[in-house]
């Protein structure tokens, strides 16, 4: 009974946002790594994306392991997004007056931003799915099927879209940033075990925020200046 009642509290929330985001990190960073294969060519992409619809074989058949994640990044998507509006809403009802002076506390840029750096990324898994993934007309007239090298490349040429790009994944960055380093704490780390591991999980928080939308940048500049084509 009790817990079943641990995600109505705030403690449950965090942990489930920190959970969920756990596994979001996960994918960003392999799907950073799988997109900076377009540097070695077509072949090799488009090669890269057909053996991800055949992960797992012989156990797993086509699409199903990859179907599968793909539920499991959708769940865990709308279980953030719920945790996060729940305790904003938590929040707001526990001082609905606010404050009559605000001042920042131990508060970064990154902290500050979450929320709206969430409704941003959140925009863009919505936009990328429909320019890259989907190939809906009106947001990738040039697209493809079977060919991602091809779609990704052309996608990208488009200026604007390779701009919508970049910001989306500062974004991210920031959100990488304050998440890691808020997904230690929520997962169990004491206050003085987490002082003892604090350097090292601020180092981490900064390499994923850094190194993340870095190469997921490098692609698009890299159409754009001629690099990838």
């Amino acid at each position: 009974m009790q817990a079943a009642a641990l995600y109505r509290t705030s403690i449950g929330k965090k942990a489930v946002m920190a959970v969920t985001g756990l596994i979001w990190i996960g994918y960003v960073v392999m799907h950073m790594y799988g997109n900076l294969k377009a540097f070695q060519g077509p072949v090799y992409f488009n090669e890269y994306a057909e053996g991800l619809r055949e992960l797992g074989a012989p156990v797993f058949g086509h699409l199903h392991l990859l179907t599968i994640a793909r539920i499991v990044l959708l769940v865990s998507i709308v279980l953030h997004v719920w945790s996060a509006w729940s305790l904003y809403q938590q929040a707001r009802y526990a001082r609905p007056f606010g404050y009559a002076e605000r001042k920042v506390v131990q508060a970064n840029y990154a902290s500050l931003t979450m929320r709206l750096g969430g409704a941003v990324i959140l925009l863009f898994v919505i936009y990328h799915l429909m320019h890259l993934t989907w190939g809906i007309p009106f947001v990738h007239p040039d697209f493809v099927r079977g060919d991602p090298y091809h779609n990704l490349v052309t996608g990208f040429q488009f200026v604007p879209a390779a701009i919508v790009y970049i910001i989306a994944v500062i974004a991210l960055g920031f959100h990488l940033y304050h998440g890691t380093w808020s997904m230690f704490q929520t997962l169990g780390l004491s206050r003085r075990r987490y002082e003892q591991f604090e350097q090292p999980i601020r180092a981490l928080s900064w390499l994923l925020a850094i190194l993340v939308p870095a190469g997921f940048a490098s692609v698009p500049i890299a159409v754009l200046l001629g690099i990838i084509r």
